[in-house]
């Protein structure tokens, strides 16, 4: 444990197949990953299976905790097949999207398509845009054509280019009734909530009620309590002991997730700015100023939030990234991320451990010029239910922390509920949480500023400061006389409170 790095802001990476083995999983976690997610819309549940396993075993043989994240695929919308070669769709061709499964381009459908979702076509109006395969084919809806399963769907093509197979197709001004789980992501949940997972991401988030959804089905699976609605700065974990609970991430990648924000981030447990289908969906001009936005809201409300999508792209091929992308990076981490995600880069990139490093360098030198500024102060947080005397807490060790120039700040946790609240306060400084629970620990590895490490329940505050002030310095983590500040509950055996803050100095004796 002597060489444990103390990150701020933590790295999420994508696992593919450029990283499935273990000893790869390794390396990125000894060059800066904490969390690792595993997309549904790629692989098979066999191949997941041996991702967990190699993940869990990395963990027990680094002794450093590590969180999963599963991302649910959601409904996405793609053209059906196409013939070999593609189509080439120009500028001002009338084209139609039709129910029956079809070969698009073949003889008598030569500009006539099918998709992997035929209800749009009787959702779609008149007027409203349609996107191809990333927003590289432009379409104008002009009209619907015939009823029940001969109906049509009758475009323009705004902006043209080749169209292949499988493509991906944006509706983003179209109203679309499909939920936001689809039988696919019921069998993910199912698997996620046997394989322990510690997060779940939701895709196709437009309002509150589809958080709401995935909650319901959690709470059926009982790793979601019955009565927990809404969670506020502390994740849920203050009133839970639990440690099969699986908090609910919602990605922000359609317009009416934007236009309904705060609806959702009253039921959502954390959020992700999903940069990719955003930049799509809505003017790519309007992402920078969105991210910021969200993030605030984030802040406001307590909530965790993931920046995501393209951060080091050029590193799938390049080993090094462009000028333009460490600035992208830095300025996540500026505007208050606790996490920043690698996709591509790292699922299937060329440069996967150099990506993960390159990260966290940019992330230590902006965590370390973000700390001079000296321009934090205590926050306070938006959240609902008994738990102001956490809230209070962590932001009075704010002040204690800036006023003594605290080198660390220690937790002793049961639910973790009093490390999210001291990570939302954005101190710039190292905390760690200790604790026995290990699930809650792994789920911890995700926020910012949060270090988890076991330890088995102290039999009081004297010695848990005394355990902690031997580590700090058989580590060599910090010097005698090194400030730091210890929060934990009085007695230190019960949960459910924290009501005692400690400012001691390394080497100082306890008697």
């Amino acid at each position: 444990m002597a060489s444990i790095e103390f990150l701020i802001t933590k790295i999420i990476a994508t696992l593919g197949p450029a990283t499935s083995r273990k000893e790869m999983i390794r390396e990125l976690v000894e060059a800066g990953v904490r969390v690792f997610r595993i997309n549904f819309s790629h692989g098979e549940f066999a191949d997941y299976d041996l991702l967990v396993d190699h993940i869990r075993k990395v963990q027990e043989e680094t002794g450093i905790y590590i969180s999963i994240l599963g991302d649910l695929s959601g409904p996405k919308i793609r053209t059906g097949k196409v013939i070999e070669g593609g189509v080439m769709l120009r500028n001002g061709d009338e084209i139609r999207f039709v129910k029956k499964d079809i070969t698009g381009g073949a003889a008598g459908n030569e500009l006539s398509f099918s998709t992997t979702l035929p209800s749009f076509i009787d959702e779609a109006r008149p007027g409203e845009r349609i996107l191809l395969d990333d927003g590289n084919i432009q379409l104008e809806c002009i009209a619907k054509e015939g009823s029940g399963e001969d109906a049509a769907l009758r475009c323009r093509v705004v902006a043209g280019n080749l169209l292949t197979s499988a493509k991906g197709i944006n509706l983003p001004e179209s109203r679309l009734s499909v939920p936001s789980l689809n039988d696919k992501d019921l069998e993910c949940v199912d698997y996620a909530v046997r394989k322990r997972f510690d997060f779940l991401a939701l895709s196709f988030v437009r309002s509150g009620n589809d958080v709401r959804e995935l909650k319901k089905l959690l709470t059926s699976y009982k790793v979601r309590p019955a009565g927990l609605d809404i969670t506020g700065g502390d994740l849920g974990f203050s009133t839970l002991y639990d440690d099969d609970y699986i908090p609910v991430i919602s990605k922000i990648e359609k317009p009416q997730a934007i236009e309904n924000l705060e609806e959702i981030l009253e039921e959502t447990d954390g959020i992700m700015v999903a940069r990719g289908d955003l930049g799509v969906e809505m003017d790519l001009a309007e992402v920078a100023i969105l991210q910021k936005h969200i993030i605030r809201k984030c802040s406001e409300y307590g909530k965790p939030v993931i920046v995501a999508t393209q951060m080091l792209q050029s590193m799938i091929h390049d080993p090094v990234p462009t000028r333009a992308e460490v600035s992208d990076v830095a300025n996540a981490i500026i505007d208050g991320a606790d996490a920043v995600m690698l996709s591509g880069e790292t699922a299937v990139g060329e440069y996967p451990v150099g990506t993960v490093r390159m990260m966290n360098r940019i992330a230590s030198k902006t965590n370390a010029y973000i700390k001079t500024l000296d321009a934090s102060s205590e926050k306070l947080i938006r959240y609902k239910g008994p738990l102001n005397r956490k809230a209070t807490m962590a932001r009075g060790v704010h002040q204690m922390a800036r006023d003594i120039r605290a080198k660390f700040i220690i937790c002793w946790t049961n639910s973790g509920g009093s490390s999210v609240f001291l990570s939302q306060q954005r101190m710039e400084v190292p905390l760690i949480a200790f604790g026995e629970n290990r699930k809650r620990l792994q789920q911890l590895s995700i926020l910012y500023s949060i270090t988890p490490m076991f330890m088995q329940q102290p039999d009081s505050g004297s010695q848990f400061i005394s355990r902690i002030n031997d580590l700090l310095l058989e580590n060599q983590w910090a010097r005698e006389g090194d400030p730091i500040i210890i929060v934990a509950s009085d007695p230190i055996t019960r949960r459910g409170i924290t009501n005692r803050a400690v400012i001691h100095y390394v080497g100082e004796r306890m008697d």
